[in-house]
């Protein structure tokens, strides 16, 4: 081992290491605290200055991140946050967790990796390490982060080490957290791992090291492609299901009884958050970078982002049925969250599911617990729109509700009892009722007497 590399093994098993990490969102203030619960002085790094000033107030603004942890280790002196890059020159490992959204040609936008790695290279020093967990395409480490870094002058894998450690965060997960979820490590060179894995050891349970940084990157793209591709394939089962008057629900719950072979995936509006919409384009991009056609992949791409499409003609069949049109109705949307009991927007469907509605002529509207306006920016009506006060004894003020996300907080027995119409995209109304439409399952009136509950 280079004495540089020793060096830093040295400071980072006895804690004196000093940790940085750029991105204080959904994947990078967890990693930091639990850097700082486990004795690195660590410095976060956003350029949104209304989370630094969270931080020095003792404020979290993560539902998996207590504000009492930040409080407590900013009052311990091991976490503080800034936007100053220059801090990178008193920093001895410094992860990079930010943002890899699509363009609209769905080409990864490799922007916010290039403006952050531009920014350390600015302030780089010999016997740092530098770790990318922004999920991206295969080769990104050493095709677009090795390079700049390196125009500094100073060689990779000698004079500072590389490596990538793909985030694995599910938001609102009460059991697997950032400290126990086995975190994937694949270094430039074997010393860049070795330096890597020490690090994320010190704050992770389970280190899972691998051959190389591109090894690193596919393992991310599969595990989301593995899940869009398996909800793509129940989603077309919901669609096929809705034709042949079948619930898709008890089709799944029946079919997960197999104790092998099988696992189960559930239908829905569309596909939500950061990872699962994204990735898998991430991966199809790179492959058609190496002449290779992933039409499995694209398929379910396809078949996932028209699931808002079908969600919206089921309430017009629904409305049909009142001999209303959407045009003119009034529409709650129950949920805009992308999963269950989370205040995360990002890639909801339940976006695309209001933009649709109201550009066929529907007054849209919200409820949900966790957000408290969806901005003119992140939806296609481009206006403001703050949750709507409903609950019970004002359920049956709107033609039609659709849940859209099933937050558990949800009066769903007032809905049924109140509401006129309801279309339900997420199971959450187990019992049939004659005015409850569900994604993939027998329209009210083609029901039977002997229809199963689930």
């Amino acid at each position: 081992m280079s004495a540089l590399a020793a060096s830093l093994l040295e400071k980072i098993h006895s804690r004196r290491a000093r940790a940085g990490v750029v991105g204080l969102g959904y994947v990078g203030l967890p990693l930091a605290v639990e850097l700082a619960k486990a004795g690195f002085h660590t410095t976060g790094i956003d350029l949104d200055d209304r989370k630094i000033q969270a931080v020095t107030k003792g404020e979290s603004y993560i539902p998996d991140v207590s504000s009492a942890d930040v409080r407590s280790l900013r009052q311990a002196n091991k976490l503080d946050a800034t936007t100053d890059f220059s801090i990178v020159r008193e920093l001895d490992t410094i992860n990079i967790c930010v943002p890899t959204p699509l363009r609209k040609t769905k080409d990864p936008d490799m922007s916010y990796i290039v403006s952050a790695v531009e920014s350390i290279a600015g302030h780089l020093h010999p016997g740092m390490l530098v770790c990318l967990e922004s999920t991206t395409y295969p080769g990104t480490t050493d095709e677009v982060v090795q390079p700049l870094l390196e125009a500094t002058g100073l060689k990779a894998g000698v004079d500072f080490f590389l490596a990538f450690s793909p985030e694995r965060v599910d938001p609102g997960n009460p059991t697997f957290q950032t400290h126990n979820v086995p975190k994937v490590v694949g270094g430039l060179t074997p010393e860049c791992a070795k330096l890597a894995s020490a690090l994320y050891g010190s704050a992770i349970k389970t280190i899972v090291p691998v051959s190389s940084t591109r090894v690193a990157e596919m393992v991310k793209l599969l595990e989301n492609t593995f899940r869009a591709v398996n909800i793509g394939l129940v989603n077309e089962l919901a669609l096929m299901c809705d034709r042949m008057n079948i619930d898709v629900w008890e089709v799944v719950e029946a079919a997960k009884t197999k104790p092998f072979g099988f696992m189960a995936f559930y239908p829905g509006p569309g596909l939500g958050g950061h990872c699962i919409p994204i990735d898998p384009f991430y991966l199809s991009w790179k492959a058609k970078q190496s002449g290779f056609d992933p039409r499995f992949i694209e398929l379910a791409g396809h078949i996932n982002g028209g699931m808002p499409h079908y969600v919206v003609d089921k309430v017009g069949e629904a409305l049909n049925t009142r001999r209303k049109a959407i045009n003119g109705s009034r529409i709650l949307i129950a949920g805009v969250a992308y999963k269950r009991d989370i205040d995360d927007m990002r890639e909801s469907p339940a976006l695309d599911v209001m933009g649709l509605l109201h550009s066929r002529g529907a007054s849209v509207a919200y409820i949900d617990p966790h957000v408290a306006e969806v901005h003119g920016r992140e939806w296609s009506g481009r206006f403001d729109v703050k949750a709507s006060e409903v609950g019970r004894g004002s359920f049956g003020n709107y033609d039609c509700i659709v849940i859209v996300t099933d937050h558990k907080s949800f009066d769903y027995d007032a809905m049924v009892a109140e509401a006129d119409l309801i279309v339900d995209t997420r199971n959450a109304i187990k019992k049939p009722a004659p005015h409850v439409f569900k994604l993939g399952a027998p329209r009210p009136e083609a029901q039977g007497e002997n229809v199963a509950i689930v």
